[in-house]
């Protein structure tokens, strides 16, 4: 009898081995699934793209499919940011545009020290960690006040060097100095955008927070390193410099308008607002080549649109088409037309005092966000020419934050991909897997996925 339960013991035991295996498989094969549906969602991410994204626009989020798209037994969703509203307990889905926020390698002080939870400490960091001087005496302690200096990073465990140059990712921030979790992440531990339960509950579970019902957004929910505008337009000519009306320009920005369908006359009032009348060598003007005094040059396309007195039917046919720039691109402008109220606030020009009308502008009249014309309608001409160079009213990059579960909800995985569009193609340029932040689609798909037909 001894010999028979033993037998028995031996048949359970391995029996419930088995089927622990078997489970183990199972999840095994659940999670290639949804990392298989993250990388359909990359190539879906890519062919929006490509397709909604040209010239500069941005991706209206009712023109595709962000939630629960299929992939075999697989799901995924597209984790994004509503940049018009608070954000609630639930996250919204839809691609992320990088040019909606602040870059850390061309944010002037004040504009840093605008954003949220940020600290003057944190902020002279930063413009020492980019700073390429501090670079050239390693070791040494270079003065900086900001907690930039070699020899204070040198005095952290383990110690390092401080970087001296331009910012690669954004979480590179960890590494620079006074950069706590906290300033970084907010109440947003799982970096979705929204308030999740478990981050408005005191003290009862990670994160410690006030339990108000409102969500801190950190730091890293404001910045960017990617973003960068063109100067070539969509078939890789050269835009139209308005920097002046001198020689070339002129005729070149005539040329771009009677192309647009602009009528003559119309065209001749635009140039003269702009650039002023054009007369003969020696006619008044007291001498100066082309007989008028020079004008002092644009240094904006925002401040062209002002100076011209444009319509903003005839603004967008050719915001694409010009620049005040000479290089290649224009690394960190802003896209007025996306950008949260946050964030809005940091533009010089604009500040805390207009951000908040801006934002509500751009809810009520949707339809007018096809270039950032709508600004005069809500700031005066000299609000809009100081802000004039930070702004656009145009995207290249964007983040396509991808999370993905398989068949019955389980193998839950997320990774985020940031692509760059201003080739035409898009090209991707970061990519980082987001899974151990943990669950981030909320508790709204949570219930969808436990009412499943879940055999466990």
């Amino acid at each position: 009898m001894w010999t028979c339960l033993g037998l028995v013991a031996l048949t359970l035991y391995f029996a419930n081995s088995m089927s622990s295996e078997l489970r183990a498989a199972d999840n095994r094969v659940t999670e290639i699934e949804a990392r298989q549906a993250v990388a359909g969602g990359i190539r879906y991410a890519g062919y929006i793209l490509a397709n909604f994204a040209t010239n500069g626009a941005v991706p209206n989020v009712a023109d595709y499919k962000s939630e629960a798209l299929p992939v075999g037994e697989a799901q995924f969703w597209m984790i994004g940011r509503d940049n018009s509203q608070t954000p609630t307990s639930e996250p919204v889905f839809g691609l992320i545009d990088e040019a909606s926020k602040l870059n850390l390698n061309t944010a002037t002080r004040a504009m840093l020290t605008e954003l949220p939870t940020m600290t003057p400490e944190l902020v002279e960091a930063i413009i020492s960690w980019r700073r390429a001087t501090n670079a050239q005496a390693a070791g040494s302690d270079t003065g900086d006040t900001g907690g930039g200096s070699e020899s204070v990073y040198a005095r952290l465990d383990p110690p390092r060097l401080n970087k001296g140059g331009a910012f690669e990712s954004v979480d590179e921030l960890r590494l620079v100095d006074g950069a706590t979790l906290d300033l970084l992440l907010g109440e947003d531990t799982n970096r979705n955008g929204a308030l999740d339960a478990h981050e408005d509950d005191g003290e009862l579970s990670a994160p410690r927070d006030n339990q108000d019902g409102q969500m801190l957004l950190g730091i890293f929910e404001y910045v960017t390193v990617y973003s960068r505008q063109p100067n070539t337009r969509a078939d890789g000519t050269r835009r139209v410099n308005v920097t002046n009306g001198n020689g070339q320009n002129r005729q070149q920005l005539i040329q771009l308008l009677l192309a647009k369908n602009i009528e003559q006359q119309r065209v001749a009032t635009i140039v003269n607002s702009a650039f002023g009348a054009a007369t003969p060598p020696g006619g008044p003007g007291g001498g100066f080549p082309g007989g008028q005094p020079p004008r002092p040059d644009l240094t904006s396309v925002a401040e062209f649109m002002v100076a011209s007195q444009m319509t903003a039917e005839e603004f967008v046919l050719i915001h694409a088409d010009i620049t005040t720039a000479t290089g290649a691109t224009q690394p960190g402008l802003i896209n007025v037309n996306t950008a949260s109220e946050a964030v809005l606030a940091c533009i010089p020009g604009i500040g805390l005092a207009n951000a908040s009308t801006l934002a509500a502008y751009r809810v009520t009249h949707p339809d007018v966000l096809t270039s950032f014309a709508w600004l005069t309608q809500v700031l005066p001409p000299a609000a809009i020419r100081q802000a004039g160079r930070y702004i656009t009213d145009q995207s290249y990059q964007f983040t396509a934050d991808i999370a993905a579960v398989g068949r019955f909800g389980r193998g839950y995985c997320r990774e985020k991909v940031i692509f760059d569009t201003r080739t035409g193609t898009p090209r991707i340029i970061y990519h980082q897997d987001l899974s151990a932040y943990g669950w981030a689609l909320g508790s709204q798909v949570r219930q969808t996925l436990k009412g499943t037909n879940n055999p466990s």
